[in-house]
């Protein structure tokens, strides 16, 4: 087995591979044994920070919680549940909008995993969404009142605001109670517009909430994190031209991106380092802890993604990556 420099989350006794492996596909549209065999070899190459979700595979008719039935019945069977970190998510608002961030339904969330995962403590719970019209007084009592009950050990939020984070994080404070550890938002090294995205419910990187995580150290840990590997597809001229004329990613403008590979292609080339490779070390590279998640269909994908794992990139080139393709300073953090 491979022996990984694990990462620290602020405020927590987490050590994490620097590389979480999502898991939204698997026992879906990844079958079982091709799901097995990635998590396998993910523990081989060192991993062990395992991110899922209740509601993951839901959309498919069926068994619900296909991704945490699977991880829960892989961990059964490897007897390795002490070695991994088990990340996972709940209070997804309801298929008609409905939020479902009050204390019951987070609370149906939480046993509902616990028993797909088959363990007595989830590490790291994430709440999946956000509503803004929800106290977060709401949100941090019902989640800490399972970290007292020990079935969650720390509790963050995927697809929040800045300025939610700040407040809920202030509020548990002031209670004297546990805040979120980390944040979960879409980000990578490209250029993202929010506004063409089909999902609006979702959290995008920016200067404010990158501004954050530097100033107070929160850890991050983005989903999205390779961007459906859209540099390394614009590499080949061919699916370069169709992404050109409409045939690309809905939320990642042709233009912009554009500009981004070839930065990203320039370092690649002069640190010997794959696209794949720079991307993900646009993300281990930041000023804070980033955990970045990543999907993988093969082994191949896995293995090449773990390359990544001790890729470093200095100041300038961050810099120079941020700022390909941007219009304005203010879309772009200031280092």
């Amino acid at each position: 087995m491979t022996v990984m420099t694990t990462r620290m989350i602020s405020g927590t006794e987490l050590h994490v591979s620097p590389i979480a492996l999502g898991t939204a596909l698997f026992g879906a549209t990844i079958d079982t044994p091709t799901s097995y065999a990635l998590l396998d070899a993910f523990v081989e190459r060192g991993g062990n920070f395992i991110d899922t979700a209740r509601s993951y595979n839901d959309w498919i008719p069926g068994e619900r919680g296909r991704s945490e039935g699977l991880i829960g019945r892989w961990m059964l069977e490897r007897r390795n549940r002490s070695a991994l970190v088990i990340a996972t998510k709940g209070g997804h608002a309801a298929g008609d909008g409905t939020s479902r961030l009050n204390g019951r339904e987070i609370a149906a969330d939480v046993d509902a995993s616990l028993q797909r995962l088959n363990i007595e403590r989830i590490d790291l719970y994430y709440v999946h969404r956000d509503d803004p019209s929800t106290p977060v007084a709401t949100v941090i009592d019902a989640l800490n009142s399972h970290m007292r009950a020990g079935t969650i050990r720390y509790i963050a939020c995927s697809n929040w605001k800045a300025h939610r984070i700040r407040e809920a994080n202030d509020y548990a404070s002031a209670s004297g109670q546990v805040g979120f550890v980390a944040n979960q938002p879409m980000w990578n090294a490209a250029v993202i517009d929010p506004a063409t995205l089909p999902d609006r419910t979702l959290a995008v990187m920016d200067a404010d909430m990158w501004r954050m995580h530097a100033d107070s150290g929160l850890a991050c840990v983005p989903y999205s994190s390779q961007a459906g590997g859209l540099f390394t597809k614009m590499s080949s001229s061919l699916w370069s031209l169709r992404y050109r004329f409409g045939n690309g990613p809905a939320g990642y403008p042709f233009a912009p991106n554009q500009k981004r590979h070839r930065e990203i292609a320039a370092i690649a080339t002069a640190k010997s380092l794959t696209i794949a490779q720079v991307t993900l070390g646009y993300l281990l590279s930041q000023p804070f802890v980033t955990v970045p998640v990543v999907g993988c269909r093969s082994l191949d994908q896995l293995h090449s993604t773990m390359s990544a794992a001790d890729v470093r990139l200095d100041t300038a080139d961050l810099a120079a990556i941020d700022a390909a393709g941007v219009t304005s300073v203010r879309e772009f953090p200031s280092r």
